[in-house]
């Protein structure tokens, strides 16, 4: 067999069906991590005091698990005490936590960089706290933490080869399968990690585009800049 006959008759339509379950991973993944981030933020520092705790000490839990013991945790423990998750299921539910977790961090230094005097000047205006923090605070935190969200969703895109250790078949799955058969270690995870760079290098332009499109004069010029170099 030769070169072009493993690479586009074997390798490229296994690497395919295993990006499809990796990008599967990421899309049901992001939007669930940033609401809970979202939560988890505005608890932390306009929740009561209990909620408060509550939030802390969930984030230092999930920031102190390394993320592959949490998913043994969801697939193999749980069902120790009666609940039961399917190998996707458990990698969605791990990485929605994780992702959550480190996006609360984002958010919740983001939103401690908004001076208070603005929900003041809303509550002047007839505003609950919470509806200040929702239509004032939020929507101005949320610009600001682009840059670490950004960073977050492309870790989100790398551990998602985690989602393999619980026999998940995504695009690292897809390639080790392949290259244990057929013995092409070397060119299979070459072309493997070459997909990984060409998910995130979309991803960081998509960032740079969204900066742009939100920006706010003197709020956010780094990825602008960026953007003019390349």
């Amino acid at each position: 067999m030769d070169q072009a006959e493993f690479l586009f008759q074997i390798l490229l339509p296994v690497l395919m069906d295993g990006l499809a379950v990796t990008l599967k991973l990421i899309v049901l993944t992001a939007p669930f991590g940033l609401v809970l981030g979202i939560l988890v933020a505005v608890g932390r520092v306009y929740g009561s005091k209990n909620i408060s705790l509550i939030c802390k000490g969930a984030v230092a839990f999930i920031k102190g698990t390394p993320l592959l013991l949490m998913l043994f945790i969801l697939y193999f423990g749980l069902p120790s005490v009666g609940i039961t998750l399917s190998a996707f299921m458990a990698s969605l539910v791990g990485f929605v936590m994780c992702n959550g977790a480190y996006n609360s961090e984002y958010i919740r230094g983001a939103i401690s960089s908004i001076k208070e005097g603005q929900i003041i000047a809303a509550q002047a205006l007839g505003m609950t706290r919470m509806q200040a923090v929702r239509h004032i605070i939020l929507p101005q935190a949320l610009i600001r933490a682009i840059p670490g969200l950004s960073n977050e969703f492309i870790y989100l895109i790398k551990y998602s080869s985690l989602a393999y250790m619980l026999t998940v078949i995504e695009l690292t799955g897809a390639g080790k399968m392949v290259a244990t058969k057929y013995f092409e270690y070397t060119e299979v995870f070459v072309i493997v990690g070459a997909i990984y760079l060409l998910l995130v290098t979309i991803t960081t332009i998509a960032v740079m585009l969204i900066e742009r499109k939100v920006a706010v004069p003197g709020m956010t010029q780094s990825g602008r800049n960026m953007l003019d170099i390349l």
